[in-house]
């Protein structure tokens, strides 16, 4: 096992260095100048050059690509061009609303998703497999700002049991905060649970096709006792695999939720941070999403090697 993690280790960060790298590389290619945004197209274009040489973008490529690296090694990224504060003290206000809006919306999608996918699979070719089904590939097609808005209109504005946007804060309390956070969750979870609960469905069916399962059930356990200590484990590794890539796709697509609640988390700053040519902040919360992949990735792989020991063997 512990070989296990070392390779993935080094794999992964790896993949983090070159992603810094694209990352660098792509941002350094938008058009248009930070400096003349900043002081208007008909600015001096001393005061421009000033402004340049005080945000550090008049030196080398390859100078400012490891100065960046090397400030994010220290948890330094940089100041923003247009706040003129640091960009560590923006992500960390707009994470403590993005953070939890994903852990809140992936706890719900699997909550919804785990007992549809294996009562699907249990009663396969039933009423109940075509029903659940038929509910998911519609939450598939739906997309999320739609069922946003909709979730507005009837919870927000008719029933008047949530709030329509906004964010109080932490600091009015837990539970004001959750009440703000439920309807974007809602809307952000609804979509990754029908996903979910599809793929669930379609691996536990394959493991219960498997000739363990059928020794399972001549010894004597009927057809629930054997999906769930058996099957259910076995199927975890398709599983496993969407879950991680929901919460990064949780935690890096959620701006057009979070906007249309007008929730000042991650997707929002980097949605103005790009109208406001504040390539520093898009370029950090970039990378800071790109990580939190990574992350999750690598928390994903050592599941796997917890479910299923042969995948800790070295490959030829």
């Amino acid at each position: 096992m512990t070989a296990y993690f070392l390779r993935r280790f080094v794999s992964l960060s790896l993949s983090l260095v070159a992603a810094s790298l694209v990352i660098f590389l792509v941002m350094e290619m938008v058009p248009g100048d930070p400096a003349t945004f900043m002081m208007g197209l008909n600015a001096d274009p001393a005061a421009v050059a000033a402004l340049r040489s005080q945000l550090g973008l008049d030196g080398p490529l390859p100078l400012r690509y490891l100065s960046w690296v090397a400030g994010l090694l220290h948890g330094d990224f940089g100041v923003s061009y247009t706040y003129r504060v640091p960009v560590s003290e923006l992500i960390s206000e707009r994470v403590m609303i993005s953070l939890p809006l994903t852990l809140y919306a992936l706890v719900l999608s699997t909550l919804i998703a785990f007992p549809a996918g294996i009562l699907a699979a249990a009663r396969r070719n039933s009423a109940t497999d075509f029903s659940v089904m038929g509910v998911s590939q519609l939450g598939v097609a739906i997309p999320n700002f739609w069922f946003a808005m909709i979730l507005v209109l009837v919870f927000a504005i008719n029933l008047r049991w949530f709030s329509a946007g906004g964010f109080p804060g932490w600091e009015s309390g837990f539970f004001p905060a959750i009440k703000a956070l439920t309807l974007p969750a809602i809307a952000l979870a609804l979509p990754q649970a029908s996903i979910l609960a599809r793929v669930m469905r379609s691996s536990l069916i394959d493991t219960l096709d498997e000739d363990f399962m059928r020794t399972a059930r001549a010894k004597g356990l009927c057809r629930g006792q054997a999906l769930g200590r058996h099957a259910l484990r076995n199927a975890l590794i398709p599983v496993l695999t969407i879950i991680g890539l929901q919460f990064s796709f949780l935690l890096a697509g959620g701006i057009i939720i979070e906007n249309v609640f007008y929730l000042p988390g991650l997707g929002r700053l980097v949605f103005q941070a790009i109208t406001q040519r504040d390539l520093i902040v898009v370029r950090s919360v970039v990378i800071l999403l790109v990580f939190a992949v990574i992350v999750v990735t690598f928390l994903v792989d050592l599941a796997y090697a917890a479910a299923d020991p042969r995948l800790r063997r070295r490959r030829p």
